[in-house]
């Protein structure tokens, strides 16, 4: 809580206990005198401030924190009958005792007591009512921003854990393929790595934002299909079409790696067949269409249990970044398989995240 707001608040507090008692003040001196009506005005407004002051900053706050309220609730109802006797008695003995002269005895001084219990009732209702209803208006507020906040740092956590499982898988990808061609093929090796440089420096300078421009996450995806095209060379039959008309279009890095990942993992070669890979991507009026379709077999299939890992995370990613802005299908049919997208982005001068 920041030192202005702390000194706002405090000035609302003096400025309410003030008027409170000025109030209090000139309504007991239309029936008392005015030194015994600023007496009991002064009793009141620090009585009624010393006890709501305790409810509502020592047990509400604790109340809420532990969820018991019920036990509020009872120290409450003490709090308001302690404050209703202790009006009683300066209504007594501070305005009935100078107008009628008290019976010695204490026992005769019960019915002016009982009288100024009852009456004094409503008044500590109101009073610690109000308080408690502006101190748990705020501490509830404050309660929600706190949730806020953690939910916020817990979808980031989140966000980046999916995130970090998505880049080492592709970089050892990559670097395997590096490895095995240094022993065969030089030159084709040192081209795959200097496109891996490129995909390295897209990783390490722009995943690390929350939303990045979608012609260079299209060109992050060309990097990977060409590394992937030269390592299969004439095993896959490999077509690729990514269409971008919008470059002020913005996309959360990353999310459809694992799609082009799983189709070249599990892309299946029948024996004195050539396996294929499509992959078709079309940005249009700041809606993206993505699709990617392989040949694959029911082996293949079960070995990978739902899509893996990759498929599981960008499928939490869409839910958690994209929530109602997404149509995401999945299908096998006659030994091909079919990931179909459909997502709705923003550009660079909106604020996408609600």
């Amino acid at each position: 809580m920041t030192k202005p707001f702390v000194l706002k608040e405090y000035i609302f507090s003096f400025i309410f206990w003030l008027v409170l008692t000025i109030v209090l003040w000139c309504n007991f001196q239309t029936d008392t005198e005015k030194y015994l009506a600023m007496i009991q005005a002064v009793i009141v407004a620090v009585s009624s401030f010393t006890f709501t002051h305790f409810l509502t900053s020592r047990l509400l706050p604790k109340a809420l924190q532990a969820k018991k309220m019920k036990q509020f609730l009872i120290q409450a109802i003490m709090v308001i009958f302690i404050l209703s006797i202790i009006f009683s008695i300066i209504f007594t003995y501070f305005e009935a005792g100078p107008k009628n002269q008290l019976p010695p005895d204490f026992r005769d001084h019960l019915p002016f007591l009982w009288r100024g219990f009852y009456m004094s009732l409503p008044a500590s209702f109101l009073i610690n009512g109000t308080a408690c209803g502006i101190k748990f208006y705020k501490e509830h507020g404050k309660i929600e921003r706190d949730h806020i906040l953690l939910q916020q740092a817990h979808l980031e956590n989140q966000l980046k854990l999916l995130q970090d499982q998505i880049n080492p898988h592709v970089i050892f990808n990559i670097l395997n393929h590096i490895h095995i061609l240094m022993k065969h093929d030089t030159q084709l090796a040192d081209y795959l790595l200097m496109k891996f440089s490129d995909i390295l420096r897209y990783q390490l300078y722009h995943c690390n934002q929350n939303l990045v421009p979608l012609d260079k996450e299209i060109e992050y995806l060309q990097n990977l299909i060409e590394v992937e095209k030269l390592r299969w060379g004439n095993e896959l039959d490999v077509k690729s079409t990514l269409e971008i008309t919008n470059k002020n279009i913005l996309i959360v890095p990353l999310l459809l790696v694992p799609f082009i990942e799983n189709a070249f993992k599990y892309v299946c070669r029948l024996p004195g067949q050539t396996g294929y890979v499509k992959i078709f991507c079309k940005e249009e009026n700041n809606t993206l269409s993505f699709y990617v379709e392989n040949s694959y077999s029911e082996m293949a299939v079960h070995k990978k249990k739902d899509g893996g890992i990759g498929l599981q995370n960008v499928k939490k990613r869409l839910k958690l970044q994209y929530p109602g802005a997404y149509d995401l299908k999945i299908e096998s049919d006659n030994l091909v398989y079919k990931v179909s997208l459909t997502l709705k982005l923003s550009e660079k001068n909106e604020q996408y995240y609600s």
